[in-house]
């Protein structure tokens, strides 16, 4: 599976990589998976998602890990850098019959010692409610499938709530839940509550109280992904539509949209001061939007296919007021717990408001790092630098932060060459690669959704003439469904990471959220396209073959999709490829030999996930020398550092 471009040295997997921090290396003593370490065959499953949570163990050793493996959920303490994994002993293992689990999530706020709550979704539409440790099941939700029959692609736990949580189905459908209903025995039925452009919410009409509590629909076409926002008041959607939507959760009102520049958007996260989105999807690129202009503000290449997961990183975002650099310190566990409870608001908003500084009317130098990174289907992990000179592109530099291009705007964008002058006087020539060529040259797919409330709300799209310029692009992969979950009890789950910051509950306010109904270009489709483009895909998912009139259907909704897309093209929406920043990844390294499911940011690692199984942790800079059983030839892993 060689990557593009050929050669040992470009098929070779990486176990350590260098950034300005340091080095970053591979701990193949911490390396989770099925216990048996066999690579899982994936071809049609669904992707390996991985959670954490913290259960504030007083032995200091709180982590908890969770990871799908197939038709298998696994649960154990995480040892992290400090010990080598004990795959021997899992907490608990579930194997389910005729379906297969999707996604996981853990509530941060009821997680003990003695009990967590785990929310498992499955591919036949099922959500189940768990406890690993106490190993048991507690409920079963859309059981007969009444609510929704499609795959669950997104669950989480609504930030601050002990049983609220929302899930997002491949129908375009999201459903706000209560733990402590019933689902009935009848389908619901359903009352306008609210409606907007390309959205609407229903309640659930009941004499009693039953789940779910909303219904969203949005757009055309399947939900991948949602994330809340660090505060928790705003829900931002990744769809297959290509458009990222953003709605006030109490409200359920839209604040803002965005067009990919082709295809599918898979995956979104916020920044930690919730003032940036970065999505990514079926256009092997990373988009940064801004949450206050309703702007998109810089795109990132470097993917070779599509990006499957986004994330920024707490640990590394760094603000300068002068000289000396002030960085965020504490795990992305306790930035959850600050944002989750109150005695942590004040260290979280002073963080905040540290970052805030520099969008003040003071022009002072302020110099600010957004550190974020990116896995996909090529196998590769990419890592970016948003820094300012790209988020303030008038304003004055308070030092140069990374090697950025200015394109010229009188570059034709078809010919696969722009000529380029770099920020330091350095005139150079930049060789777009063979995906930015093809997108370039083609109007990029998807259906249109027109907003105007965005519309109205953001500023003027007026650029510079001449804009930074970078290559990144992140990946992202769509898994198939399956059936009724029934499981056997061995050992199971994991916790889940998951950031937002605590509303404060109104009546309606929880049960606002965003949902999407969307007709659109599937994995198939995309795959074709991409084809007649000469646009290579690696690591592709495995899909069941559509019959001759669903291809002729496909065809005709993806030829429209791609008139509807020309209309925003160019638009605040969806700028055009030279109208704004083009971001080079700070790392770009092939880490797998399948597609990249997971990544996650910790304080002391990373975590990553491929579609074989394998959950492997890299060591920050400085933080290799606490595993202390390196050497411990019981736990070696199939393979080898190199």
């Amino acid at each position: 599976m060689a990557a593009e471009g050929g050669g040992k040295e470009m098929n070779e997997i990486k176990t350590q990589f260098t950034t300005r921090e340091g080095v970053y290396k591979l701990l193949t003593h911490s390396e989770y998976s099925r216990p048996n370490r066999v690579p899982f065959n994936s071809q049609g499953s669904n992707p390996v998602k991985v959670s954490f949570v913290n259960v504030n163990d007083q032995s200091g050793n709180g982590d908890r890990i969770c990871f799908n493996v197939g038709r298998e959920l696994y649960f154990y303490i995480y040892k992290g850098v400090r010990k080598a994994a004990d795959l021997s002993k899992p907490i608990d293992k579930r194997i389910y019959k005729g379906t297969q689990p999707t996604c996981h999530d853990f509530n941060p706020i009821t997680a003990t010692a003695e009990s967590v709550s785990l929310l498992v979704g499955f591919s036949a539409g099922q959500v189940q409610l768990i406890d690993p440790i106490k190993k048991e099941t507690s409920k079963l939700f859309n059981e007969e499938r009444l609510i929704d029959k499609s795959r669950v692609t997104c669950v989480r736990w609504v930030p601050g709530s002990e049983s609220l949580f929302l899930v997002a189905h491949s129908s375009g459908s999201m459903y706000l839940y209560n733990v402590e209903n019933t689902c009935g025995t009848t389908a619901p039925h359903y009352q306008l509550l609210k409606q907007g452009e390309n959205y609407a919410v229903h309640t659930c009409k009941s004499k009693s109280a039953r789940n779910p509590l909303l219904r969203w629909t949005v757009g055309e076409g399947a939900l991948n992904e949602f994330a809340f926002s660090p505060d928790g008041k705003f829900l931002a959607s990744a769809s297959q539509d290509g458009f990222l939507r953003v709605f006030g959760f109490d409200a359920a009102e839209l604040h803002g949209t965005m067009k990919s520049y082709f295809g599918g958007l898979l995956c979104v996260c916020w920044s930690p001061d919730g003032r940036y989105i970065v999505a990514g999807g079926e256009d092997d690129l990373v988009t940064v939007w801004s949450f206050s202009d309703c702007r998109v503000i810089a795109r990132g290449h470097g993917h070779k296919s599509w990006v499957s997961v986004v994330a920024f990183d707490h640990c590394t975002t760094s603000v300068e007021d002068g000289d000396p650099p002030a960085e965020f310190s504490g795990s992305d566990e306790e930035f959850h717990e600050q944002i989750h409870f109150g005695a942590g608001r004040d260290r979280a908003n002073s963080a905040h408001s540290r970052l805030s500084k520099r969008n003040s009317t003071d022009s002072r130098p302020v110099s600010v790092t957004y550190r974020f990174g990116s896995v996909g289907q090529d196998t590769q992990l990419c890592l970016w630098d948003l820094t300012e000179d790209i988020l303030f592109p008038h304003l004055p530099l308070s030092r140069t932060r990374t090697h950025t291009n200015v394109m010229s705007a009188t570059s034709p964008p078809a010919t696969g060459q722009t000529t380029a002058t770099n920020t330091t006087t350095t005139t150079t020539t930049l060789t777009t690669t063979a995906a930015t060529a093809a997108v370039l040259a083609t109007n990029p797919g998807g259906a249109t959704v027109k907003d105007n409330t965005s519309a109205s709300s953001n500023p003027p799209n007026s650029l510079p003439s001449a804009l930074p310029r970078s290559n990144s692009l992140p990946h992202s992969s769509n898994p198939t469904g399956g059936s009724t979950p029934n499981s056997h009890t061995g050992s199971n789950s994991s916790p889940t990471t998951n950031a937002a910051a605590t509303p404060t509950p109104t009546p309606i306010a929880f049960i606002a959220t965003g949902v999407s109904k969307f007709a659109t270009l599937s994995l198939h489709e995309s795959r074709k396209e991409r084809h007649e483009k000469d646009h290579k895909r690696n690591h592709s998912m495995g899909h069941i073959s559509s019959k001759s009139s669903d291809k002729l259907n496909q065809l005709s909704s993806t030829r429209t999709a791609k008139a509807e897309a020309a209309k925003t093209l160019g638009t605040t929406l969806c700028p055009r490829m030279e109208d704004v920043p083009l971001l080079e990844p700070l790392v770009c390294k092939k880490i797998a030999h399948e597609r990249l499911t997971v990544l996650i940011f910790l304080e002391d690692c990373l975590v990553t996930a491929c579609q074989e199984g394998f959950v492997c942790t890299w060591a920050r800079p400085g933080k290799v020398g606490l595993l202390s059983s390196q050497n411990n030839p019981g736990n070696s892993p199939s393979g080898t550092v190199v």
